[in-house]
């Protein structure tokens, strides 16, 4: 749209103006989603992360982060340190456990664990290339993992989608034993990954920022492939895969490289989200058909059992 008979800088505040309208009116979803579309989500985001890493006077860190804790109910008596020697949000948020919370579950023949403290919002088979995001809407999985070429080999294969609360533990762990095959990341938008956005907001994990990471199945495990993919949100732009499985590498913005089957473990440090955001687990291989999920929904922890050979 052109406005000639305006001057430059008053046409631009219309147009602004326009644009902001058909937005709040025309974009599907409540109205604080449709607000959100006029924000600009990777400047947050990027200011939420600088304001989250600033080290804290000694003196506020147990009122400041307390408070925060209290509101999103943070079970701090989890944290590995007491809350005075985090210096900053951000190393709240990332916070270890102590030691011997979080044990994995006795291996069986295929058996996957949590690799987070999360809610499971979504779980199914994959078919026609799609997975499902939520009330019907669906994803392409070559797009939620657009630098691996051989994407279509999920076909067939399983879903699950770990949705992680500003409360829980957000360091990621490896879901099985295997050998680690790839690693990659896609620069995408800041869409916020809750409730309402998984509901309203079309393709919304194929076009958000995201790391992925793929595992071929050994031991117990053997039969299966896993890729866990770390799913970015507003104000959540860190989506990091340990500098174990980059080789010294640095994982490019958008790109990927296969990585020298590294051996894994369950419980080893997979990632971390810098604040909360979603994994989505698919799970693959020669013997995906006998896989199948004991838990498709509610709450899960790191290394409970997700599924398992029938």
């Amino acid at each position: 749209m052109h406005l000639p008979w305006l001057p430059p800088a008053r046409a631009a505040l219309v147009l602004a103006l326009i644009w902001a309208i058909y937005v709040l009116l025309w974009t599907p979803g409540p109205l604080s989603l449709r607000a959100l579309g006029l924000y600009p989500k990777k400047l947050g985001s990027r200011v939420a992360g600088w304001a989250a890493t600033r080290s804290l006077p000694a003196a506020w860190r147990e009122p400041l982060l307390g408070r925060f804790a209290r509101h999103y109910g943070v079970d701090l008596a989890e944290a590995e340190f007491p809350l005075a020697e985090y210096p900053s949000l951000q190393a709240l948020f990332t916070r270890r456990l102590k030691p011997g919370l979080r044990p994995q579950e006795v291996p069986v023949p295929g058996f996957v664990n949590s690799p987070v403290d999360a809610r499971i919002i979504a779980c199914g088979r994959i078919e026609a290339g799609t997975a499902i995001q939520a009330k019907g809407l669906p994803y392409r999985i070559a797009e939620l993992l657009r630098h691996d070429p051989g994407a279509a080999r999920f076909e067939g294969g399983h879903f699950l989608t770990l949705y992680l609360s500003p409360r829980d533990y957000h360091r990621i762990h490896v879901p099985l034993e295997g050998r680690v095959s790839a690693v990659s990341r896609v620069e995408g938008e800041l869409w916020p990954v809750n409730d309402a956005s998984t509901g309203h907001i079309p393709r919304l994990y194929e076009r958000n920022r995201r790391a992925t990471w793929t595992a071929l199945g050994t031991g117990a495990s053997e039969g299966l492939e896993v890729a866990a993919v770390l799913v970015g949100a507003t104000h959540v732009g860190g989506v990091v895969i340990d500098g174990r499985w980059l080789s010294g590498r640095e994982l490019p913005a958008n790109g990927g490289f296969p990585v020298s089957l590294l051996p894994c473990e369950p419980g080893d440090d997979l990632g971390t989200f810098e604040f909360g955001s979603t994994v989505v687990l698919l799970v693959t291989g020669p013997r995906a058909g006998d896989w199948a999920p004991l838990r498709t929904e509610g709450d899960v922890k790191v290394g409970q059992r997700l599924g398992a050979y029938r």
